[in-house]
C-alpha cells in the first residue's frame, strides 16, 4: 500500500505534518516502538509508530530520525496522547531527512493502525492469502465471533497447512491448533522457549530455527504493544532484556529459511495480530495489579488490620469469583538482578512472576486471573488467594511450594538470564487474616534472601526453610565463612590431594549416616575397619573428635558453607 492511502482512511486519525512529496512511498509493514535505537527490528519499508517515550529533550530527535532513515523506513507516525502536539524538533529532523511524518490523534490506538496496515499489505503481497489475515482479524475481535489466538492458529493450519503454537516466555502453552498429530509436549514448549530467549538475548534476528527430535521449528517473536513500550526507561531502551523476558513467541513447525518473502511477511503480520490479543490480556491484568498495589501499600505503611481486611474483601471476588468463604492468602516475592546494569528490574520481575504463578498445565491467554502482582523498586510481590481450609484439614502442606513453582520454568528462564542476571524467589506460608499479611510479606522476603545466597541463575526458597540452619548460613560474612571452612577442611583437602584418601567424601557420608559405622561403611562399600581408619585420620589431622556432637556440628556447617 502507499502512504497516500493512509490519509484517505479517516478512522486512522492521521494528520500529515511533513513529506507531502513522498506520499507515493510503499508501506511493507508496521512497527510500534519507543526504543531510542529500534534498528535491530527494522527491515525497511515500515510505518513506524511511536509514543515518543524515547524523547528526553530536543537533541534526541535528530539521531532517532537518522536511524529510521538508514533502516529504510517508509514514514514515522507520532502519537499525541503523551506529549500533546508533536515536537517541532522532530518535525524539523524529519524534514531534513525527507522522512514523511504523521501525527496520530490521541483517540486512535496504535493497534487500530497496525491491523489496518497488516490487512492491506498482506492483501497486496499475498494475493488470496489476504483472506486468511482478514479472517484472522475478524475472528480476534471482541464479541460473540471472537475466538482469540486459537482461531488464528486453526486458520493457519486450514489455509496454509502450518501447525503453530503461541508460547509465553517461560514456555507455557497459550494457544495451539486443534489436535492433529502429536501434541507439543510441555518439555518441548520449555525447550523452544529456552532456545528463543537465548537467541534473542544474543541479538540474533528472527525467525530462529530450532531442531527438536525429527521436527524443525521456526520461532517468531511477538512484540509487546505500545503500552509495554512506553513503560521503558531510557536505559531499558538501550537493551532488549525487558522485552525478551516478557514477550510471547510464535512457534511454527516448518523451516522458514526456505520461505518466500510473501509468506514471511504474512507470518509477521499474524504475530502483530496476536500482539493485539496480548494487549487485551495486559489490560485485564492491570485491574489485578492495582488491587495488589493497594493492599501492598496498606501493609507496608502499617495500616490497621481492619482497613487491610476491607481491601482484601474487595480483592477476593475479583481474584476468586464465586468463592463463598473468605480465602487464605499467600505471598510470593521475586527479584531480578542484572550482572552489569540493565532495565528497571521491578516490571521485569512482575511480568515473570505473573507467568510463573500460572498453573503449568493451564492453557490460554487468561488462566492467571487469580494472580495479583505488584512491584516496588526492584522486587515484585504477588498476593495469592487460596480457598479457605476446611476444619477437617489434616495439617498437610497447602498452597504454593517454592520448588514446584520453578520446576516447569527453570530451563527457559536460565537460558534467558544466562550471562545477564538472576531471578530469585521466596514463598510465604498461608495466612488466614489481614493481621498475618505483614508477617507473610517479611517471611517471603527472608526466603528470597535465602534463595539469593544459592548458586544458579534461577533459585527459590520456601517458608519451610526458615526454621532450619539454612536461614542462618546465607548471612554469614564471606571472610568468616572462608576462615571457618579453611580451618576445618583444608587439612583434609591437602591430604586428599597428596594421598587420594577421599577423607572429605568419607566425612560427608559419615555425617549423612548420623555417625552409624555400619550404614556408612555399607554406603561407601568399605570394611568397617577401613572406615574407622579414615575417621581416625580425619580426627588426627583436625584435632576434632567425631564422637562429640559439637565437633560433628562444626564439620556439618563447614561442609554446607564450602
Amino acid at each position: 500500500m502507499r502512504l497516500r492511502a493512509l490519509l484517505d482512511t479517516d478512522a486512522l486519525g492521521l494528520r500529515l505534518l511533513g513529506g507531502e512529496d513522498e506520499l507515493d512511498r510503499a508501506v511493507r509493514g508496521v512497527m510500534t516502538t519507543d526504543l531510542r535505537d529500534p534498528s535491530r527490528y527494522l527491515s525497511g519499508g515500515e510505518l513506524v509508530l511511536t509514543g515518543l517515550a524515547w524523547r528526553r529533550d530536543a537533541a534526541d530527535a535528530e539521531p532517532f530520525v537518522r536511524i529510521l532513515v538508514q533502516a529504510g523506513v517508509a514514514a514515522l507516525a507520532a502519537g499525541e496522547a503523551e506529549l500533546g502536539d508533536v515536537p517541532e524538533d522532530l518535525a524539523a529532523a524529519c524534514a531534513r531527512h525527507r522522512l514523511p511524518l504523521f501525527a496520530v490523534h490521541e483517540s486512535v490506538a496504535f493497534a487500530t493502525i497496525t491491523e489496518h496496515v497488516v490487512r492491506q499489505v498482506s492483501g497486496e503481497r499475498a494475493g488470496d492469502l489476504a483472506a486468511v489475515v482478514d479472517r484472522h482479524r475478524r475472528m480476534m475481535t471482541s464479541g460473540p465471533a471472537g475466538g482469540g489466538p486459537d482461531v488464528v492458529l486453526d486458520l493457519l493450519g486450514s489455509d496454509l497447512d502450518l501447525r503453530a503454537w503461541v508460547l509465553s516466555p517461560v514456555g507455557r502453552l497459550i494457544a495451539g491448533p486443534k489436535p492433529a498429530g502429536p501434541a507439543l509436549s510441555p518439555d518441548a514448549c520449555a525447550k523452544l522457549a529456552a532456545e528463543h530467549l537465548a537467541a534473542v538475548r544474543t541479538g540474533r534476528h528472527g525467525p530462529h530455527r530450532v531442531l527438536l527430535g525429527q521436527a524443525t521449528y521456526s520461532l517468531f517473536p511477538i512484540r509487546g504493544g505500545a503500552r509495554a513500550q512506553t513503560r521503558q526507561t531510557p536505559q531499558a531502551a538501550r537493551d532488549a532484556r525487558e522485552s525478551v523476558l516478557s514477550d510471547w513467541l510464535l512457534a511454527v513447525e516448518a523451516d522458514a529459511g526456505d520461505w518466500a518473502d510473501e509468506r514471511l511477511d504474512l507470518l509477521q503480520g499474524v504475530t502483530q495480530l496476536i500482539a493485539v490479543e496480548r494487549e487485551r490480556r495486559d489490560a485485564a491484568r492491570s485491574v489485578r495489579r492495582r488491587l495488589a498495589q493497594e493492599v501492598l501499600e496498606l501493609v507496608q505503611t502499617g495500616a490497621a488490620p481492619a482497613e487491610i481486611a476491607a481491601r482484601l474483601r474487595v480483592a477476593a471476588p475479583v481474584l476468586l469469583p464465586g468463592l463463598g468463604a473468605a480465602p487464605h492468602w499467600q505471598v510470593v516475592v521475586a527479584r531480578v538482578e542484572w550482572d552489569e546494569g540493565g532495565p528497571q528490574a521491578g516490571p521485569v520481575a512482575q511480568s515473570l512472576l505473573e507467568e510463573i504463578l500460572v498453573d503449568p498445565l493451564a492453557t490460554g491467554p487468561e488462566p492467571s486471573d487469580r494472580v495479583a502482582v505488584a512491584h516496588t523498586g526492584d522486587e515484585a510481590i504477588a498476593l495469592i488467594p487460596l480457598p479457605a481450609v476446611s476444619s477437617e484439614h489434616d495439617g498437610s502442606e497447602t498452597g504454593l511450594l517454592a520448588d514446584a513453582l520453578l520446576a516447569a520454568v527453570r530451563e527457559p528462564l536460565s537460558s534467558g538470564l544466562d550471562g545477564d542476571g538472576r531471578l530469585t524467589l521466596g514463598v510465604s506460608a498461608a495466612v488466614h487474616s489481614a493481621e498475618g499479611l505483614r508477617g507473610a510479606l517479611e517471611e517471603a522476603r527472608h526466603a528470597r534472601r535465602v534463595a539469593a545466597a544459592r548458586p544458579g541463575r534461577v533459585c527459590a526458597a520456601g517458608h519451610q526453610e526458615l526454621a532450619s540452619h539454612v536461614l542462618l548460613l546465607p548471612f554469614v560474612p564471606d571472610d568468616v565463612r572462608k576462615a571457618f571452612t579453611a580451618r576445618l577442611l583444608d587439612p583434609l583437602r591437602d591430604y586428599d590431594r597428596r594421598h587420594r584418601a577421599e577423607l572429605i567424601p568419607t566425612l560427608e557420608a559419615f555425617l549423612d549416616c548420623d555417625g552409624s559405622w555400619t550404614r556408612c561403611a555399607s554406603r561407601l562399600h568399605l570394611h568397617v575397619n577401613t572406615l574407622r581408619y579414615r575417621v581416625g585420620r580425619i580426627e588426627q589431622l583436625t584435632g576434632r573428635d567425631l564422637s562429640r556432637l559439637e565437633d560433628k556440628l562444626d564439620f556439618f556447617l563447614a561442609l554446607r558453607m564450602s
